[in-house]
């Protein structure tokens, strides 16, 4: 985006689609977030996927909202019992 609030695309890739559209607007931010390039193995890189997960989850409704937030809560539970697990195996080293 530039300083006056308008995607580039516009002047390369979109040409010719109405810069003030809101679906060509929806589009050009598509083609943003298809084409960057960054790590996704660096701890900067996992946080800005889990973000972009999560705006994309709020983007959507009906079917595709409810399997967005059934994957979250499957993830946390399981974060949860692999925590427990960890804290139940050191208490028992810990006890012998």
């Amino acid at each position: 985006m530039t300083e006056s609030g308008r995607n580039p695309r516009f002047d390369d890739d979109l040409i010719g689609l109405d810069p003030d559209d809101p679906e060509a607007q929806a589009f050009a931010r598509h083609l943003d977030r298809m084409q960057r390039c960054e790590p996704g193995f660096t701890v900067e890189g996992t946080l800005h996927n889990v973000e972009e997960f999560a705006a994309s989850s709020s983007r959507v409704g009906g079917l595709r909202w409810w399997i967005a937030a059934t994957v979250v809560v499957l993830l946390v539970l399981g974060v949860i019992v692999a925590s427990w697990d960890i804290v139940v195996r050191a208490l028992e080293w810990l006890a012998e």
